[in-house]
């Protein structure tokens, strides 16, 4: 059976090396951004560049990799226009593969459903690893969806990621996300905290992670997130302000659950601050300058 053609939308720090693993891998894709010089850049790989998601129409998955619901929404309009006029074939997919809100989901599912006469389904796979492990092909992929649309994609995201697996009907992928940045969000800033701490009390930082990286504090997110920590280096692999969106999904699913998050609210209320800050475009290590300025404002030396 020929392998599934692929549309992929959204070539930016994620999902630019996310479609050229696909590309090496030996998948069709076309591609599209609303950047030319990642379109152009996506081309040279072999990819095939369209100025709007029209052009994905034809694709048997579509992959979206935007920062949220809203702006898939609104990229996908061309795309649902084109399906309006004609309708894609039976059992077409559409893959979100950004954070989005495990609730909302089901509203775009219905919204698909709808433009396509029935005839594609969505299934919810964000992913975890940054950019580092979306170029090395090394993310883990959580999904969620009914299983013959799961499995129809998961060849597929394998390229992608060496972590891939179902997590339950459409909304669980983005649950699992959601639980994911909870624990990123919360360790990033209470690592960021403790270096605030350790240097204010003349504790040499680098020596401190090191000591925790040894002991039970040890953590994949210490290990990648600890040295921009330590030199508060603060270039974007990642803008924190999606932190702030995505502690915010935290919330909505316990409130849907009756669930108590007392650290994704105090996380939330965190991660405001940074925005407002106007930090939101840096990199999550960036907590710590927000944690800094913070303690400024306290009138600590």
């Amino acid at each position: 059976m020929a392998r599934p053609a692929i549309g992929f939308a959204g070539l930016g720090l994620m999902g630019a090396p996310m479609a050229a693993n696909l590309l090496a891998a030996g998948w069709t894709v076309t591609g599209w951004n609303r950047s030319a010089t990642a379109l152009d850049e996506f081309a040279a790989l072999g990819g095939t560049a369209v100025t709007d998601t029209a052009g994905l129409a034809g694709a048997d998955v579509v992959i979206f990799m935007l920062p949220d619901l809203p702006v898939i929404v609104d990229a996908a309009g061309p795309l649902f226009q084109a399906w309006r006029a004609d309708p894609p074939r039976p059992g077409t997919v559409v893959v979100v593969m950004s954070s989005v809100s495990p609730q909302r989901i089901h509203d775009f599912a219905a919204l698909v459903a709808e433009t396509s006469a029935g005839r594609a389904s969505v299934v919810d796979a964000p992913v975890s690893g940054g950019t580092v492990g979306a170029a090395a092909g090394t993310l883990a992929i959580m999904v969620g969806g009914d299983r013959p649309d799961v499995d129809r994609v998961v060849p597929l995201l394998e390229d992608m990621g060496t972590t891939v697996r179902r997590m339950g009907p459409l909304g669980a992928g983005s649950l699992a996300k959601a639980c994911n940045q909870l624990l990123v969000g919360t360790t990033t800033a209470a690592l960021a905290e403790a270096a605030e701490l350790a240097e204010r009390a003349g504790l040499d930082v680098g020596a401190l992670f090191d000591v925790l990286g040894g002991g039970l504090a040890a953590s994949r997110v210490l290990e990648v997130v600890g040295p921009r920590l330590l030199a508060k280096d603060y270039t974007p692999t990642g803008p924190a302000k999606f932190m702030l969106k995505d502690l915010g999904f935290v919330c909505e699913s316990a409130r849907a659950v009756g669930a108590a998050v007392p650290m994704a609210e105090a996380g939330n209320v965190l991660y405001g601050h940074l925005v407002d800050q106007g930090l939101g475009a840096q990199d999550l290590a960036v907590v710590r300058e927000t944690i800094a300025r913070l303690g400024a404002e306290k009138g600590q030396p």
